[in-house]
Parts: C-alpha cells; sequence; structure tokens
C-alpha cells in the first residue's frame, strides 16, 4: 500500500461517524431555512414585505452546524443576511414572517424588518445594516461574557465585505489581548 493510501485510510478510521439524529437535525434546520426563505421572496415579489429582504437561501449549511455546535446560551450576532440563523437559534417562523410583515406580533414588534432581527432570549443579537458593525458588537458580547463568568462564546457572522473594515482587526486584536470567547 502507498504511503499516501495509508494515510488516507488511517484518517477515515479515525474519523467519527455521524449520528442518524444529526443528520436528520442538519436536515430539518436546512430545510426550514430553505422554505421561509422562499415564502419570504415570494411574499416580497408581490409586494407584501416592505423595504430591503436579504434572504439567507445557499447558506442554509453553516446555520445547520452551528446548531450542532452552539450551546443554547451561546451567543451570536451577524450582518443583515441573517433570517436562517435567527430561526436556527429558536425563533419561531411565525415570529419570523410577522417581522418581515411589520407586524407587532415579529420578533422585534415588527420595527426591525428583515435587516434588524433579534432576540435577547435567544441569545441572538441578529443583524445589523452597516456593513461590519457586527464585529465589534461580537467582541463586546464575547467580552460581557467573560466578564459575567459564564462559559459562553461569542460568535460573529460576516462576509467578505465587513472583513475589509478596520473594526475587524481592531476586534480581533482586543479579543486576542483580552481572550475572550
Amino acid at each position: 500500500m502507498a504511503p499516501a493510501t495509508k494515510t488516507a485510510s488511517k484518517a477515515k478510521s479515525k474519523s467519527k461517524k455521524i449520528s442518524k439524529a444529526t443528520l436528520l437535525k442538519w436536515y430539518e434546520v436546512m430545510l426550514r431555512i430553505r422554505k421561509f426563505e422562499e415564502r419570504a421572496l415570494m411574499a416580497y415579489s408581490q409586494n407584501k414585505i416592505r423595504g430591503f429582504l436579504h434572504v439567507y437561501i445557499g447558506q442554509e449549511a453553516i446555520a445547520a452546524g452551528l446548531a450542532t455546535g452552539l450551546k443554547p446560551d451561546d451567543c451570536i450576532v451577524t450582518g443583515y443576511r441573517q433570517h436562517g440563523i435567527g430561526l436556527m437559534k429558536g425563533i419561531t417562523s411565525r415570529e419570523c414572517m410577522a417581522e418581515l410583515y411589520g407586524k407587532s406580533t415579529g420578533i422585534v414588534k415588527g420595527k426591525g424588518g428583515s435587516m434588524h432581527f433579534s432576540s435577547a432570549q435567544y441569545k441572538y443579537f441578529g443583524g445589523n445594516g452597516i456593513v461590519g458593525a457586527q464585529i465589534p458588537i461580537g467582541a463586546g458580547i464575547g467580552f460581557a461574557e467573560k466578564y459575567k463568568g459564564t462559559k459562553n462564546i461569542s460568535v460573529t457572522m460576516f462576509g467578505d465585505g465587513a472583513a475589509r473594515q478596520g473594526s475587524l482587526y481592531e476586534s480581533f486584536n482586543m479579543a486576542m489581548t483580552w481572550k475572550l470567547p
């Protein structure tokens, strides 16, 4: 057997098997998000949803992976393409859709629309319409968790546009200097 083949077979035998329950959870999260976003797009195209609508279609697997890795009390903050993350954190489809429609039964009482979902109850500090603004917010949440002495982490999601903001480097520096979770 060639050395490369031995290495590959060793790595394969050491890898963990993913349980059927985990695979089903991932599928449920991804399907729920996709169906929600398709309905939102349909309503938006019919002018039932006002303002902007940035859907999470094509990124469902990220939310599914996070659903497996995060504890309920771990915090997450993201940018404006974020309905799927809110759904993954446990916000109901009804609350999310009501928010898109601007109804008082929405997750932020219909005042945030598509770009500003948020829920302290679910440790989801939602979207932000300013490119990169979530990065220092995430560092601040990490600082708060460390200050309170919890074991919770702060996850901050951002894209390539936000990676070009000065606050990214400042936040990374602070996170490493203070060993933020």
